[in-house]
């Protein structure tokens, strides 16, 4: 392998580009790699538009790579650090987050690059030697600590649990770059433009959230603390490691996250149904058509069995209203819906406008079990939650329509 990578670099150094080299500025170079191939990000959220695995170059006195990519993509990342350099040397790594899609070609770059010093904080530094084995090397920095490199300068703002706990961000004054790990990323690979400027934008928002709800969403304390160090700072562009560079969009991406961090729901409604037979499938129906009756706009139902958790966590970050309708299944919540509560219950989301109704056939739980919910939650639960025996009923029907006015009514 390292034979292979070694082919690489000397095939850089000799000039054969391949594809023209992306820039950032005159400075500093994107080296980044698209992924269409994974399935499954986290081996967990599906991935229907890819996701870039984005590292930056920044070419001074000093040269100093920001992260690496995942190893699947190490050959084309070193074909392309090795153009950007151009024969020079590399001075600096700086890991911004240990996480593999990111890290995983720290190893091989070290075996290139000996001579490379690797910049990080201390929980950077326990994570480095436990995936890599590497202890030497290493320049440690700590928080408003800046390095140099010649007219550009990085400072260095720890951002723990945003989402790991050795997660830091690299600012450079001189462009008004912030280097910002994971935050402010998104799925979807990045096809020809790279700046939100070269592309259209609006295919990223809700892939943003979307990554947001499964990946950072139970810290959105750490993003707020994090929000706050930026407001200090002259923000001209944020060069993620997900997904576009933002520049002309800048303010929607940190409104994005700073409204997903505090939980901050637009007026709409999330129903999620568990349903066997349609029963239980028609309450939600009946419910929704109440709400838009009334006034809302924004409803989104999604079959638990059919649509994938990390969509529904979409939606109930980006909603303030959520509802859920489940049948019994064996004494039991269907089990689309019991994950859907545990996946909340871990993201500890704040501030929804709640309410659940269900169906069973000979023993009902549903009330009881997302009564215990809204407890765990500290949610308020809004109207009357009812479930009832599976036909649709025009007494059944009454009380969809009074549950959806309820809810529409706090929105």
């Amino acid at each position: 392998m390292l034979c292979k990578q070694l082919t690489v670099r000397l095939f850089c150094l000799l000039k054969i580009s391949i594809t023209e080299m992306k820039k950032i500025t005159d400075f500093i170079y994107y080296v980044g790699v698209n992924d269409r191939h994974k399935s499954l990000f986290e081996n967990m959220w599906p991935l229907p538009q890819g996701v870039s695995y984005n590292s930056y170059l920044i070419v001074d006195e000093r040269t100093v790579l920001i992260d690496t990519v995942d190893i699947a993509y190490s050959d084309i990342f070193f074909r392309k650090l090795g153009e950007a350099l151009n024969g020079r040397t590399l001075d600096y790594l700086v890991i911004n987050h240990m996480e593999p899609d990111h890290s995983g070609s720290i190893g091989l770059l070290r075996k290139l690059y000996p001579e490379v010093r690797i910049v990080g904080n201390k929980q950077t530094f326990r994570m480095l030697e436990a995936y890599h084995g590497l202890t030497d090397g290493l320049h440690e920095v700590q928080e408003g600590e800046s390095l140099s490199l010649g007219i550009h300068s990085l400072t260095f703002y720890m951002a723990p649990m945003v989402h790991w706990p050795e997660v830091m961000v690299a600012y450079e004054s001189r462009e008004g770059i912030l280097f910002s790990a994971d935050a402010f990323g998104t799925f979807g690979t990045v096809d020809g433009g790279l700046l939100d400027t070269q592309l259209n934008p609006d295919r990223y928002w809700d892939e943003m959230i979307r990554y947001y709800a499964n990946i950072v969403g139970k810290y959105g304390s750490p993003v707020q603390r994090l929000l706050q160090k930026l407001a200090t700072i002259d923000l001209k562009m944020i060069c993620s490691t997900h997904g576009p560079v933002w520049q002309a969009h800048r303010s929607t991406a940190v409104d994005v996250y700073d409204r997903l961090s505090r939980y901050e729901g637009t007026k709409g409604v999330t129903i999620a149904c568990g349903t066997m037979y349609g029963n239980t499938e028609e309450m939600a129906d009946a419910i929704a058509d109440a709400l838009a009756a009334n006034g809302i706009r924004d409803i989104v139902i999604h079959d638990t069995s059919k649509t994938h958790l990390s969509y529904i966590l979409r939606d109930v970050f980006k909603y303030r209203g959520l509802i859920l309708a489940s049948a019994t299944y064996s004494g039991k919540l269907m089990p689309g819906i019991d994950a859907l509560l545990r996946a909340i219950e871990i993201r500890e989301v704040r501030n929804r406008v709640f309410s659940y109704c269900g169906s069973f056939t000979w023993s009902g739980v549903i009330k009881r079990q997302l009564s215990a919910f809204a407890e765990t939650m500290k949610w308020d639960v809004v109207g009357e939650p009812f479930e009832e025996k599976p036909a649709m009923t025009d007494a059944t029907g009454a009380k969809c329509r009074a549950l959806g006015e309820a809810v529409a009514a706090l929105l």
